[in-house]
């Protein structure tokens, strides 16, 4: 069966083609675009007309994409941005006159759940438990299991949300520094009345910070998702690279070979992210997966 998984969070808009059977998984197409559509929800609870165009846009493409490819089944799952946006209607409209279908606004959970299948399906069991941890652009999920997920909680400090909220110096000040780290250490000791942080014996982080603190650590020259796919970064190494990240001008980051224009100015917070899990959870390293939340949808197509 050939399905199209999209996955719209506050940062980024993404797209799956794979052809599923049975176990067997064979992607066919995969595409990102960033296009922020959750410019300023956390200050003003709305979408902004220019986020809604963008991710429009992109929706424009994807539709054609999906037209050329024969597909059979679609899934289109938006995230924390639209959960949050009062005005998520004019989204959603504009993407079912495109696609003929509505998005469906998941909840935090099914959100974790979804990252967890994507992440946890091709590692082998040995690695079990595992605590999957997804830092979006609006929230961060974290999720432990084996073979299925225990429990998981969502919470509120993605890159994009505590960019907006803390850095409005270029690098940032040590005082935006600190009250984002206040900010962060709160949310992830929420997450853990919920999760077990310390008991994973594998800590595997998703998404577009984790891999691309992963491509720093392997000093790539350009993105490559390959090398980053299963690599192994240190807790050591998190926090050294998010030192340099929260040390570094704009311009400075843009100017790395690895690094998505459209991570320019919300890696900093990411990464902070990242080094205050590595320290919460006490783990010495972290599994870099390329296989996320849109793998998942996916997998999720061809089981319904």
């Amino acid at each position: 069966m050939r399905v199209a998984a999209i996955d719209c969070g506050t940062n980024s808009i993404r797209l799956l083609v794979a052809d599923i059977d049975g176990a067997n998984f064979r992607e066919i197409y995969r595409t990102m675009e960033i296009v922020r559509l959750g410019q300023g929800v956390d200050e003003t609870g709305q979408f902004h007309p220019d986020a809604i165009a963008r991710t429009l846009k992109a929706v424009d493409q994807f539709a054609a994409d999906i037209a050329r490819r024969g597909v059979e089944k679609i899934r289109f799952c938006a995230t924390s941005a639209s959960r949050d946006a009062t005005n998520r209607d004019l989204f959603l409209n504009g993407v079912h006159e495109r696609l003929g279908l509505y998005p469906e606004v998941i909840s935090g959970d099914e959100e974790a759940t979804l990252s967890f299948q994507g992440a946890t399906k091709e590692l082998p069991t040995s690695g079990a438990p595992f605590l999957v941890v997804d830092i979006g652009g609006g929230s961060t999920e974290f999720v432990f299991g084996g073979v299925s997920v225990e429990s998981a909680k969502s919470v509120n400090i993605g890159c994009v949300r505590m960019s907006e909220r803390h850095f409005k110096s270029d690098p940032p000040t040590q005082k935006e520094i600190a009250s984002a780290t206040s900010d962060i250490q709160e949310a992830i000791a929420l997450a853990g009345q919920s999760v077990p942080l310390k008991k994973a014996k594998t800590l595997v982080a998703v998404a577009g910070t984790a891999t691309t603190v992963a491509a720093a650590s392997l000093a790539l020259d350009s993105y490559d998702r390959h090398a980053i796919h299963l690599s192994r970064v240190s807790a050591e190494k998190v926090h050294e690279i998010s030192q340099m990240f929260l040390e570094m001008t704009r311009d400075q980051r843009a100017n790395l070979g690895y690094m998505h224009p459209g991570r320019v100015d919300v890696i900093t917070a990411g990464s902070l992210v990242l080094s205050q899990v590595m320290s919460a959870t006490g783990a010495k390293e972290f599994v870099a997966c390329e296989t996320d939340i849109l793998d998942g949808i996916a997998w999720s197509l061809a089981s319904s």
